[in-house]
């Protein structure tokens, strides 16, 4: 197994790229876009261009055959500079096509890939108002007709990329009493009659990534929009989120080097007493502290995609790292915040920006508690 923060030749230059276009092309929109709540739409022609929608899709739907190692590169380096253009990039890859690479038929591989390789948004639609932490608790029905056909109503809440995406993967159930067992996963294309994209949430931080209330009435789909079994979307969403987690993870790690990043130039920059804050042991201490955790949740992050990569278990470590990740970003966009001073409270520098963007880290994917239930089941014994 590669050694978690080595890269090989392409992965360095893979990551570099993605860096420079991060810094180059992403950077000058972060506040227009965080101001006005809207994705730019050049820049996201730009992110299909460079094949980072499409990381893993294999060469022959017209994706880039990368790994799941690769797209975490590509999540960190991108939310390093704006974590909302990282999320919307993360659900595509970690999320939407990862599901499909895993349950889709051949069929529905064939028309679907091509297209979010180059072209379309996917979303991932689990979340309703009563199925937060606990996901299975859907009220969205799905009735199966007569000629096989389904009939989907109900209510979907909080689906990243909602505003863009023109393929979703809603999870309704066939029978409530069957409780997880009666969850199935449909594929529906935006346009599709009695679906329709709802409100979009004003949000505290990620606010150019569209998070939008979903609404199906009446909404007919045919059988060959099920993804994987009916009855089994539960497997579909529960793996799917296993792998997610790792790319949270990566964005929350992206977030926390960039905010580390921007903290240490502020330092060498700003002078008080005559010498710049750097100087200063207690500021060193400080900026020291924060590298540490940014490299220990780097760690964690690589060791989770690697341990995908490599087709061994990886929940545990998946669930640590995102939970971890989280708690790290979380501390240094906010110690950065004071590094800056009264400067990092106003909107003219990038680290009240990232503070803003940080909490999410600790809610959407599983929360805080829910991974370290999953911790606690998995390295304690009768837990």
């Amino acid at each position: 197994m590669t050694p978690l923060t080595q890269l090989s030749p392409d992965e360095l230059l893979f990551r570099d790229t993605v860096r420079s276009f991060a810094r180059e092309e992403i950077a000058p929109l972060v506040r227009a876009m965080d101001e006005a709540q809207k994705f730019e739409p050049k820049l996201l022609r730009k992110l299909f261009g460079l094949g980072l929608m499409g990381v893993q899709v294999p060469e022959e739907f017209g994706g880039a055959a990368g790994t799941l190692f690769e797209a975490v590169l590509a999540v960190e380096e991108i939310s390093a500079v704006d974590p909302a253009v990282g999320v919307l990039v993360d659900v595509q890859n970690t999320l939407v096509i990862s599901a499909l690479m895993k349950w889709a038929n051949a069929e529905q591989k064939a028309k679907y890939l091509p297209q979010l390789a180059t072209t379309m948004v996917g979303a991932y639609a689990l979340s309703e108002a009563g199925s937060g932490s606990d996901a299975f608790a859907l009220q969205c029905r799905a009735l199966r007709q007569g000629n096989g056909d389904y009939v989907l109503n109900g209510q979907k809440l909080w689906i990243t990329n909602g505003g863009e995406a023109g393929l979703f993967l809603v999870f309704a159930t066939l029978d409530p009493s069957a409780g997880y067992k009666g969850i199935t996963c449909f594929l529906v294309e935006r346009e599709t009659p009695g679906f329709s994209v709802g409100r979009k949430e004003d949000k505290l931080g990620i606010r150019a990534s569209s998070t939008c209330e979903l609404i199906l009435t009446d909404c007919r789909l045919p059988a060959s929009a099920v993804m994987g079994e009916p009855g089994k979307g539960y497997k579909v969403a529960i793996e799917t989120l296993n792998e997610g987690r790792i790319g949270i993870g990566a964005q929350m790690l992206g977030l926390a080097a960039g905010a580390w990043r921007h903290a240490a130039r502020y330092a060498r920059e700003r002078k008080q007493f005559g010498k710049p804050l750097a100087e200063f042991q207690a500021m060193q201490f400080q900026l020291a502290r924060m590298a540490m955790e940014v490299e220990a949740a780097r760690l964690m992050v690589y060791n989770a995609a690697r341990l995908k990569d490599a087709g061994v278990e990886y929940l545990k470590e998946a669930a640590m790292a995102k939970l971890f990740a989280s708690e790290v970003a979380e501390r240094t966009a906010s110690l950065a915040v004071e590094v800056f001073g009264g400067a990092g409270f106003v909107k003219d520098y990038p680290v009240e920006k990232l503070y803003r963007d940080a909490k999410i880290g600790k809610i959407y994917e599983g929360t805080s508690f829910m991974q370290l239930a999953t911790i606690a089941k998995l390295t304690i014994p009768g837990a």
